[in-house]
């Protein structure tokens, strides 16, 4: 099967440019997407709704924060604005938890208007679905948005498996915390049945191996940032008999490349 884990920052970039992470998404031909950072609007485009019906897929969906975002901005050669990590980028952006400082709010007055939605999590899949639910880690405190797992039972009798997709939060918010409970939601399964945990976990591969004790890297590529990247922040990882058989990389114009892999299960 084909796993696939892509953190879509919305289909905008960091100057609010709409991107191609929609089509390439559709274009992986993935048995199971783990897709951090999917959109859903209020009056405007739902990413996951897109995507379920387009491909016809069972899935879900976990939201995460309330957020504003531009499909109307214009920019420079750059992915975002050169002081994005200072004042902040123009594309997607939070208000809960902390106000935006009078820079930010300036930097992103730019004659557009934000439309308003859902930032959030979702794991879709063509695989039978057995069973699927959303558990909250809660906020740390130097966060803006709410974490979350969603836990996926897939397959049919002896050959079914779980899937865990995570969007994990930076080393600087302590997500230490947050993947010790992930080990024990995957220990919690029971049943010595396979499992694959993937998604954006902001953390490379091995201080990972610290954090989360007994998974092994199933793909190895550098996924950020995507016009030239260095590092691999999107990780998929097993327990089980996961045997990898191809990994590559693909660019959709957000700031990660997508993540894909094509896994045996022995």
């Amino acid at each position: 099967m084909r796993v696939a884990a892509f953190n879509l920052h919305g289909a905008v970039d960091g100057w609010g440019r709409p991107t191609s992470v929609m089509e390439v998404t559709r274009n992986l031909d993935a048995d199971v997407l783990i897709l951090p950072e999917l959109w859903r609007g209020d009056n405007g485009e739902d990413l996951y709704e897109q995507l379920r019906t387009s491909l016809q897929l069972a899935g879900g969906f976990a939201p995460l924060a309330r957020a504003e975002r531009v499909t109307t901005g214009a920019g420079g050669r750059t992915w975002q604005p050169r002081l994005a990590h200072l004042r902040g980028e123009r594309g997607l952006y939070f208000r809960e938890h902390r106000a935006l400082t009078p820079s930010q709010a300036a930097g992103r007055a730019s004659g557009v208007t934000p439309e308003t939605g859902t930032w959030g999590l979702g794991l879709l899949t063509r695989l039978p679905l057995r069973d699927l639910s959303v558990v909250p880690l809660g906020r740390l405190p130097r966060e803006r948005v709410e974490r979350a797992v969603i836990v996926a039972h897939l397959g049919e009798g002896d050959h079914s498996f779980y899937v865990l997709a995570v969007h994990g939060a930076h080393l600087s918010h302590g997500s230490h915390r947050q993947y010790r409970r992930i080990n024990e939601i995957a220990a919690g399964l029971g049943s010595g049945r396979p499992v694959l945990l993937g998604g954006d976990f902001n953390c490379w591969g091995p201080l990972l191996g610290v954090l989360l004790p007994g998974w092994r890297e199933l793909a190895r590529a550098r996924t950020w940032p995507a016009p030239r990247p260095h590092s691999q922040i999107d990780h998929l990882l097993g327990r089980g008999r996961w045997r990898t058989e191809r990994v590559f990389t693909r660019d959709g114009g957000s700031d990660h490349l997508a993540l894909v892999a094509d896994l045996h299960l022995d």
